[in-house]
Formats: structure tokens, sequence, C-alpha cells
């Protein structure tokens, strides 16, 4: 389907698009041919003519959208709060009090203990997406690092190292060349 405003695969995609076809309908209820709705509604003529045929057996309800594609969600929304919950107070309130980092593997054996199924990594991934967190890289510096000493070596003894493009040779690094 090609939708004159770019479509869009989202929760507001959907909604929107399933406005389009409940146009559509009520076009076809006042007697647009399909060509006329797909012109109207800047769709293609094929769209247009599978919703009228569609229409035709299930009225405006065979229309209305189906949801999000793919298989159902592992966790369901109130389980990925108490999820959420659970993560916002720690890798060591879980037991793991090595670091405190959560990993995907970490992730995996939460969900694992709090709701007795296996996920995969992938499934963890996507799971913390939906629920808004984004991967991090944490950033690790060395505790004896002197913040101090690394500016004053920039500032004084860099430029001494790398030098002047000044006194680089110019011309050509051609073998062919007269200059």
């Amino acid at each position: 389907m090609r939708y004159g405003d770019g479509g869009g695969v989202g929760r507001q995609g959907r909604a929107r698009r399933e406005q389009v076809r409940l146009r559509a309908a009520r076009m076809f209820a006042d007697g647009m041919s399909g060509a006329q709705v797909a012109a109207a509604l800047e769709v293609s003529t094929k769209s247009a003519y599978a919703w009228r045929r569609a229409w035709l057996r299930g009225g405006e309800h065979a229309l209305a959208s189906r949801g999000a594609p793919g298989p159902d969600p592992v966790l369901s929304a109130e389980l990925v709060a108490k999820l959420v919950r659970k993560l916002d107070e720690g890798p060591a309130a879980a037991g793991w009090d090595v670091d405190q980092r959560w990993t995907l593997a970490r992730v995996r054996t939460l969900i694992g203990r709090m709701f007795h199924i296996t996920v995969s990594i992938a499934t963890v991934a996507e799971i913390l997406h939906r629920a808004g967190f984004t991967p991090q890289q944490p950033v690790q510096r060395a505790a004896e690092r002197d913040e101090a000493a690394i500016e004053h070596w920039r500032r004084h003894q860099w430029p001494a190292v790398k030098g002047s493009r000044a006194g680089w040779a110019r011309g050509s690094a051609s073998s062919t060349s007269q200059v």
C-alpha cells in the first residue's frame, strides 16, 4: 500500500492508515469506484480495489486495523512495568553485587526468576526498548587519571610532538611532475 503521507508502522501510523481505509469505505458507500477513491485518497488503485473487495465482504469492520504485525509481546504491559520497577532497584537488589550494571544476560535471568519464562537475548533487548531503555556504553576511566596533567600535556607538549605542516615539502608526489 502506498500512502501519500508516507505511512508509518507505529501505533499512530496504523491509526492514520485505518482512518484512510474507513474514509474509503464511506466513499464506496457513496458509489465511488476504486479508481476514484484511489485518486481522492492518494493511494494505489490496487489498494483501493482490495479495500473495496474487503468492504463488500465485511463492511467497515473488514477495513479496521488488525493491530501490530507479528506475534503478541511475550510480557504484558503490567509485567513490563513490574520488571522496570525491579530494574530501577539496581542489580544489587537482584543479587548481583560484583558490579552495578544491567546486562541483557542479567535481565534475561531476572525475567526467568520473576515470571518463570525463558526468553532470548533479542527478546530481552526488544522488551527493554519498548520500556524506553537505550543501550549504554559505560564510561570507564582510570582512578589515577589526572585531568590537570592531561590538559598541560595537550597544551604544551603535543604541539611540539605534532610539528607544523608549514615545514613539510610542498609540491606534487607524482613521479611525472616537472615541479
